[in-house]
Parts: C-alpha cells; structure tokens; sequence
C-alpha cells in the first residue's frame, strides 16, 4: 500500500490531499508508522488517555462526530469507523469511564502512558504519534470541538493539540 502518493502511468506521482485519506492513513503518514494495525491500537491509546482526562458528556459529543470511516479495507479487524476507535473496547473499563470523574494527567504522565500501553517501535517517538493522531482527529472535528478538548489537555499536550 503506497500511503500519500498517487501513481499512475501516464502522469507523474502526485501528493493525495490529507483530506482526501483516510484516518488511518493520516496517522500512518504523520507518525511514520508502516503498519495500519499500529496506526489503529495508537490511536485507540492515545483516544482512551484523551477520555480519561474528559467529563462523559464532552466525549461523548466528541464520538458524535468521529463518523468517519478509519481506513477503506477488505480486513475486518481494520473496517471500523474513527467513532468505534473513540469508544473503548472493554465494557468494565467504559463502565467506569462514564461514573468517574475526569482524570487530572500530567503531560510526562500522558506521554508515559502512550510510550508503555501503545507497543511503539524503539525509533518512534510518543509526541510524533500523538501529534499524528491530533492532527487526523483534528480534521474531523468541529471549531467547538477542537476548543472544547483543548480545555481539557494539560500544558505540553495542548500544545502538540495546537500544533496539529
């Protein structure tokens, strides 16, 4: 699979507009990851760390609008939307998620967390693929979206949310 390149026998290669992939896609390219699985259980980390640190009602508005397909395949452990890798997957853990209240982490706490739970390759770093899945989930996202998760983020988070 050739992510971010268009070949085609007559023309050149032409770069494929970043709105024109998919999220998957999107974070494979931005976090320099060559496996569509690592791009999925990332995401799904780095969104679970994300809901943590968020009341129920503002992550559930946040699924409301990740209905996006993740990446067009014919494998069915990748054929999801961006909305069913917000959600988790553990029902005792969503469970819990939802009568807690939100988390207070710190960014080391944020990154550190990504770094352990997201089985990230010795060459890739825990801000680049953060800021690979900001920047994918950015662009599915509404204004008062983006500024309502922002509020949530601690200090260096935020900024890579910005920077995305």
């Amino acid at each position: 699979m050739s992510i971010g390149i268009q070949e085609d026998k007559e023309r050149p290669a032409v770069p494929i507009a970043s709105k024109d992939m998919a999220f998957l896609e999107k974070v494979m390219l931005k976090g320099n990851l060559s496996d569509p699985f690592d791009a999925r259980d990332i995401t799904e980390v780095v969104f679970r760390t994300m809901r943590d640190m968020m009341s129920t009602e503002a992550a559930d508005r946040v699924a409301n609008e990740l209905h996006e397909e993740a990446l067009p395949t014919k494998d069915k452990a990748l054929q999801n939307e961006v909305a069913d890798l917000w959600k988790d997957t553990n029902p005792i853990v969503s469970f819990l998620s939802r009568v807690r209240p939100p988390l207070i982490i710190k960014s080391d706490t944020f990154l550190f967390r990504i770094r352990q739970e997201a089985g990230l390759q010795p060459n890739v770093a825990p801000e680049t693929v953060v800021k690979a899945v900001f920047s994918a989930t950015k662009e599915e996202l509404s204004q008062e979206r983006i500024q309502e998760i922002a509020g949530f983020l601690p200090d260096k988070i935020r900024e890579l949310w910005e920077k995305a």
